[in-house]
């Protein structure tokens, strides 16, 4: 699934290309109308033709295009989504699911394989905003937040991580890769992380995600930036979907478990497990029965 470094990426490629350019039509593929969340697709078109794109921004894993008439056409790529920016002749592309023209000739090409990405426009980004944490690559993000986005929760670390409620833009990729970094298991109990922890959690967050960014996103299999090209993370993960090879820091060898119904990769010498916090021990209720016959 595109994580935020995969989105970031195609926002970086498409803001020059797109900027300043009118949107002319929407036209969605026979099947695809899952897309639209249920709004016809006239309506759709209707509110997005004309409009100038403003601006390219991001949200957790949206894609924003803000229109000159105040809303934003949103994007979400969900599992397998990408969005191409093509000439009108290029060569069709697999898994088309629908096509934006714009005025200079030039498509937006949304591919799909698994059908799960959507369209919406919103007259109000918090619609938007509203659904998701804080943003790891921002001033707001801090070990503070992080400790607090943690507190108290029995929930395993990785959930807790996934939850885009709790932080914006995290997905399996870069959670296993982050927990690696910061010694922690994916088991762990989110609320038993010690101060040294969330700090040490807070750094490697950003570190992985400013080094997917840098290497253009990963691309195990579906991913591609706007011009369609893979990116180069694959090759640089430490534990993700390395099972049974060895670890690069100390040679152990990667595990694959699952949690939280995700696959999760781990050292175990790197990232030893640790109990979970113990509730505590009610006191024994009395047999109501025992209590009457005596």
């Amino acid at each position: 699934m595109p994580e935020l470094p995969e989105v970031e990426t195609i926002r970086r490629d498409l803001g020059p290309q797109v900027v300043g350019r009118r949107i002319t039509g929407l036209h969605v593929k026979r099947g695809a109308s899952r897309l639209l969340l249920g709004v016809p697709q006239k309506q759709l078109r209707d509110r997005l033709s004309g409009r100038r794109i403003d601006a390219v921004g991001r949200a957790g894993k949206y894609l924003l295009f803000y229109l000159d008439d105040g809303a934003s056409w949103v994007v979400h790529l969900r599992m397998t989504g990408s969005l191409r920016h093509r000439p009108q002749d290029a060569p069709p592309d697999d898994f088309l699911r629908a096509v934006v023209p714009l005025d200079d000739g030039a498509e937006l090409r949304f591919t799909d394989i698994r059908k799960f990405g959507t369209f919406e426009v919103v007259d109000d980004i918090a619609a938007v905003t509203s659904r998701l944490g804080p943003e790891p690559l921002t001033l707001a993000f801090t070990e503070d937040v992080l400790a607090t986005v943690v507190a108290g929760r029995q929930a395993p670390l990785k959930s807790v991580l996934l939850d885009q409620r709790r932080v914006a833009g995290l997905g399996n990729i870069y959670v296993d890769e982050s927990l690696f970094l910061a010694g922690l298991h994916p088991s762990v109990p989110a609320g038993s992380l010690r101060a040294e922890e969330c700090a040490r959690l807070h750094a490697a967050i950003e570190q992985t995600l400013r080094e997917g960014i840098a290497h253009r996103g990963a691309s195990f299999r579906d991913y591609t930036d706007a011009d369609g090209r893979d990116g180069n993370q694959q090759h640089f993960v430490r534990v993700f979907r390395r099972t049974g090879q060895p670890c690069d820091c100390c040679g152990g060898t990667i595990q694959r478990t699952v949690v939280g119904g995700r696959a999760s990769h781990w050292c175990p010498r790197c990232q030893p497990a640790r109990q979970a916090m113990r509730k505590p021990r009610r006191k024994p209720r009395k047999n109501a029965r025992a209590t009457a016959r005596a």
